[in-house]
């Protein structure tokens, strides 16, 4: 191979004492742009077996390999401290370790560095426990010739760098979605403050437990931030004001224009006393906004102000589901279209959108029963719906229950007849059941 190939000295014990092999044609230490030869620690204790593997490289590396070997487990162990050294040939059977724990402990040394296991043991089992512990492969003595020898190595060392590629990438990962998670607590927390805290008592001045209005609500985000928003707020002792809506999908795009419609609710407060009016307000702001946005979204909505005094819901509908007024007095439950099936088109589609105002009446005991999609469009496990139809069962046999036993039980249903146990989409229900109404409202 135009070099002659030099035998390695044999030490007393009649094995090749721990030395470096030059393998290959000499470089002149002049030469520009030199690729130094690839240091590979052979650990092998028989002098013929790691005389061949020698003369493999010589004739197949073309001098891209610097072969050092180590004749003990200890003694490799040593060099592989030192460092620089860029693959490991390693046998199994060592005058001082044995089986796969040589290879363990080798690995654990030499964690950036690729390993190739040779061994003169056939053994399907141990070969395939070798490259599950981290073995680029598993070679078997008697069975390897100098080309496929260079090919395995240099293919370990491609195998070990992608993998290495593939742990940044994945460590990178990680940190992101560490971050990204810490992001959505954050959000989750903040959108958590837009909800109301506390209930408005009616007239103004009463103590909870005596309020003409009392209010429940369930709010259960798919995700960590959810698209459902709502609010509830006093207008005068006797109106109450209720806002409830669902932006398109859910996940953090859909909290953020959540996040723009608290913001457009406060600033359109003053027209808060004709629900068509607000409706019109939010929804010629919103499409403002939205129209600049290169994805499509919307959000349907109810607004609705119960008015104790004249005894009625009067009510605007951007596209929502109609909410629900149960009579405790006759067991009966009726959407609100039922009364007037008045509605308008989605918020943030059209600019010049009109929301005509339906009304509702009231009698004492009542309850108003507000909702978003996600709580009915529940998958079962024949693919079917829940639907809006078994939605009013469901509640019409809960008629005469309070409002938040009537919410939990109506969850649980659900979520039985749920194909996965859960809801896919943002849920979001609120209450208010009429304790007293007339002019005045004396506790």
């Amino acid at each position: 191979m135009g070099q002659e190939l030099t035998a390695p000295p044999i030490g007393k014990s009649g094995v090749i004492e721990d030395q470096k092999f030059a393998i290959g044609p000499a470089e002149s230490p002049s030469t520009p742009d030199v690729i130094s030869p690839l240091k590979v620690l052979l650990i092998e204790d028989n002098a013929i077996d790691a005389r061949l593997i020698q003369i493999m490289l010589s004739e197949a590396g073309h001098g891209s390999f610097e072969l050092e070997r180590a004749d003990r487990l200890a003694s490799g162990l040593k060099r592989l401290a030192e460092g620089n050294i860029g693959l490991v040939l390693v046998d199994l059977s060592l005058p001082d370790s044995y089986g796969l724990s040589t290879f363990t402990k080798v690995h654990r040394e030499a964690r950036g560095v690729p390993i190739i296991v040779m061994s003169g043991l056939d053994d399907q089992t141990v070969a395939v426990n070798a490259v599950h512990e981290g073995a680029q492969d598993y070679l078997v003595k008697g069975q390897v010739s100098g080309h496929l020898l260079v090919r395995a190595m240099r293919y370990a060392i491609e195998r070990k760098r992608t993998a290495e590629q593939l742990a940044g990438y994945a460590d990178e990962l990680r940190k992101r979605n560490a971050q990204m998670e810490a992001d959505f607590n954050m959000a989750r927390e903040i959108q958590q403050v837009f909800l109301p805290r506390h209930y408005p008592v009616f007239p103004r001045g009463a103590k909870p437990g005596e309020s003409a209005l009392r209010f429940t609500h369930r709010y259960l985000p798919a995700a960590a931030v959810g698209g459902d928003f709502f609010n509830i707020f006093p207008i005068s002792d006797s109106l109450a004001g209720t806002f409830i809506c669902d932006v398109m999908g859910h996940g953090m795009r859909a909290a953020l224009v959540t996040a723009i419609l608290r913001g457009l609710f406060d600033q359109l407060i003053p027209h808060a006393t004709d629900p068509g009016q607000f409706l019109g307000a939010i929804n010629h702001s919103l499409h403002v906004i939205l129209a600049q946005t290169e994805e499509p979204m919307l959000a349907t909505a109810v607004y609705l102000i119960v008015d104790l005094a004249k005894r009625e819901v009067r009510f605007a509908n951007a596209g929502h589901p109609s909410p629900f007024r149960i009579s405790r007095t006759d067991n009966s439950v009726h959407p609100f279209k039922h009364f007037d099936q008045s509605r308008g088109p989605a918020l943030g589609l059209f600019d010049n959108s009109v929301f005509p105002v339906g009304r509702c009446p009231l009698e004492p005991n009542d309850l108003v029963v507000l909702f978003t999609d996600g709580l009915y469009e529940v998958p079962g496990i024949r693919g079917e719906e829940f639907g809006q139809e078994r939605l009013l069962g469901a509640v019409r046999r809960r008629a005469q229950l309070a409002a938040s036993d009537l919410f939990d039980e109506l969850l649980v249903e659900v979520k039985e007849f749920s194909s996965h146990k859960e809801f896919e989409d943002d849920v979001c229900l609120i209450g208010m059941e009429i304790q007293r109404l007339g002019g005045m409202l004396t506790p």
